[in-house]
């Protein structure tokens, strides 16, 4: 299922783990487990934070991916299936004949 993973960090751990290099480890390990199909990473209400988009083939992989997160950044996180156009499309499509 297409996912999205949005997640901030508090600005003084997103520092203290930019200057012990956690940040940039703990960001590695999460691209090369999800490999998103769109990463966006900028400032959310004035925290580090990003947007990945990316397949979740098993919902028990959650925890794996969120931990890190939580463990290693203090991340707020929020992940929700989301669709692409053609996803909607198909949805509205099949709604409209019921």
């Amino acid at each position: 299922m297409r996912t999205m993973l949005k997640f901030t960090v508090p600005v003084e751990k997103g520092n203290e783990a930019v200057k012990e290099d956690s940040f940039g480890k703990t960001m590695q390990a999460l691209m090369n487990e999800l490999k998103p199909e769109a990463a966006y990473f900028g400032a959310f209400e004035g925290k580090r934070g990003a947007m990945l988009f990316f397949d979740l083939a098993e919902p028990s992989k959650i925890v794996e991916i969120l931990e890190p997160l939580s463990l290693n950044l203090n991340a707020a996180v929020e992940i929700l299936p989301v669709m692409s156009g053609e996803d909607l499309r198909k949805g509205i499509a099949a709604a409209r004949n019921k």
